[in-house]
């Protein structure tokens, strides 16, 4: 007997076909059979009682105790076999079957590079519970919405670093802006815009992508660097650099903590220069001048720059209604086995 055909011997003879975890994976095509289940065992009881009643029989007093004969037990057996072979049979024509399904999913993705500023005007608190750790929990959601695009993060102040190259690692982003987005990571107090959007085209320019984005989010005082903004938003336009730019905080006196404490300073934000940014690079301005608008500007942003995803969906069906027709065969044969011995003869008369 060839291994296989043991195999699935064995398997048949197996208690997980009745188990009920069993029955709630499956799916049934033919869902209908199985409410005729439910009238098998009235069929059963009804048959019983009206053979009890009305067949003719010879009394024999083969036993003292007449339930436990076990010739008496054997023809019940055969009532109880025809009808399990009646429930596989329904079981089969139910049709279960176990559906294994697959997704693939496919795109070519957006380059992203994220500019941080980290400069001390960024404490403001105009924004909760700061500026600076409102763009970096937006920053991480947005993160958590990419699908295999490649992002990076840029962060600046006096001078400009790239923290993370371009990556689809997005653990290791996201570890990387918790512990590093923070101030004092980078030493000075002024803002270099311009290096900061140099820095990030000098990461994208080898980029062979379709679509490739800087997002800059800043107060929007250049005051340090050697680059000027502008020039660096011309250079990224060169390269086919899109650059959205968001000017965080609002004009006016705003909280900032100070060593002395908390104290009310007037606060310019530079939306001229992030306006230009925006226009010279071919993307949006937006301003957050608080947490709900930095949040919309990010979901807005999220929805410009969506790569086409393809997905590809394989089903894999199998098919289980041999095993209850295999077993509602050997109950049958077993039932009519017993049909034709002389035990079963000798009941009728």
């Amino acid at each position: 007997m060839p291994d296989s055909l043991f195999e699935d011997i064995l398997q048949l003879f197996t208690l997980e076909w009745f188990l009920p975890e069993t029955f709630e994976e499956y799916h049934w095509d033919n869902p209908t059979f199985l409410y005729v289940l439910v009238l098998l065992p009235i069929v059963f009881l009804g048959r019983e009682i009206v053979t009890w009643r009305y067949r003719q029989r010879l009394e024999i007093a083969l036993s003292s105790d007449h339930f436990s004969d076990p010739i008496t037990i054997l023809r019940h057996l055969q009532g109880f076999l025809f009808v399990s072979f009646l429930a596989f049979i329904v079981l089969a024509l139910a049709r279960p079957q176990r559906t294994d399904e697959k997704v693939e999913r496919e795109t070519e993705g957006i380059d992203i590079i994220l500019a941080l500023d980290l400069s001390e005007s960024m404490e403001a608190r105009d924004l909760r519970p700061n500026r600076l750790e409102k763009v970096k929990q937006t920053a991480l959601e947005f993160i958590n919405g990419r699908f295999q695009d490649r992002i990076g993060v840029v962060i600046f102040a006096e001078e400009a670093y790239s923290l993370s190259p371009l990556t689809t690692d997005y653990d290791l982003l996201r570890a990387n802006i918790e512990a590093d987005v923070r101030f004092g990571r980078i030493s000075g107090g002024g803002t270099a815009i311009g290096s900061a959007l140099g820095v990030a085209i000098n990461r994208m320019k080898g980029s062979k992508s379709k679509s490739k984005v800087i997002i800059l989010l800043s107060d929007g005082e250049n005051t340090a660097g050697n680059l000027d903004p502008k020039m660096a938003a011309q250079l990224a336009q060169d390269y086919n650099i899109k650059i959205h730019t968001i000017a965080v905080g609002r004009q006016g006196p705003v909280q900032v903590p100070t060593l002395t404490g908390i104290q009310l300073v007037q606060n310019a934000v530079d939306t001229l220069l992030l306006r230009e940014i925006a226009q010279i690079g071919k993307g949006h301005y937006f301003q957050a001048t608080d947490n709900r608008a930095l949040e919309n500007i990010f979901k807005k942003i999220d929805t410009y720059e969506k790569a086409e995803i393809k997905e590809t969906r394989f089903k894999d069906t199998k098919d289980y209604y041999r095993i209850y027709l295999s077993w509602g065969i050997i109950c049958f044969l077993i039932w009519l086995g017993l049909k034709n011995t002389f035990i079963s003869n000798a009941l009728e008369d």
